[in-house]
């Protein structure tokens, strides 16, 4: 992957988490606190890409098109996605709201490789994601009416806003989601990750 890329995606991270908070979509002190504790493997980076042999032939990444949406039933969350613009979320910081985003070129949910989908932590959007825990449901609704269902198998509340390795490429199929945790660019990220358990296509 390009230095470069690592660099704007990181830039890219960092501004998110700092424009998801700027809104003041903080909730009052003490009313949510993320209930999931990171596991042993929880300071680990994620699995290395296996070996070109064993990987599935890597599909061009576009924009995610119209009509995708992320639902978390548990916790509340049911959103639109929308394709992710570094030029409005890290240069102008005017990421919009009642969205999820999915960060450009990741992959699109429903294929192989690391999927990222950001939103701002506030009530009606991410906020709730705070509450996240191993076994949460997560279904991506495709414009064609598919369901693709996933489940929680990771939760990391307090990941520092320099580590950028969470938006690399994956050697399976992944959504990583993320939002921030405070106003600071300096508060840390809470990701989680899910993993695909069976689709239903209509």
């Amino acid at each position: 992957m390009p230095r470069s890329f690592v660099v704007l995606a990181g830039t890219l991270l960092l501004a998110v988490g700092i424009a998801l908070m700027a809104g003041g979509g903080l909730p009052q002190a003490g009313s949510v606190a993320p209930i999931a504790v990171p596991s042993a493997s929880a300071t680990a980076n994620p699995p290395p890409l296996p070996s070109a042999a064993s990987s599935p032939e890597v599909q061009p990444i576009g924009p995610i098109p119209d009509g995708y949406r992320i639902v978390m039933p548990r916790l509340g969350i049911d959103l639109p996605i929308a394709e992710g613009d570094i030029e409005r979320d890290v240069v102008v910081q005017q990421t919009p709201e009642n969205f999820a985003f999915h960060l450009p070129g990741t992959a699109i949910p429903g294929t192989f490789g690391n999927s990222y989908i950001y939103a701002h932590a506030r009530r009606g959007m991410f906020l709730t994601l705070w509450n996240a825990r191993v076994g949460d449901e997560v279904t991506i609704t495709t414009p064609a009416g598919g369901e693709l269902k996933f489940v929680v198998t990771e939760v990391h509340p307090r990941v520092p806003p320099a580590d950028t390795s969470w938006i690399q490429p994956s050697g399976d199929e992944r959504l990583t989601l993320q939002t921030s945790t405070g106003p600071s660019r300096d508060d840390p990220r809470f990701v989680v990750i899910a993993a695909p358990t069976q689709r239903s296509l209509r």
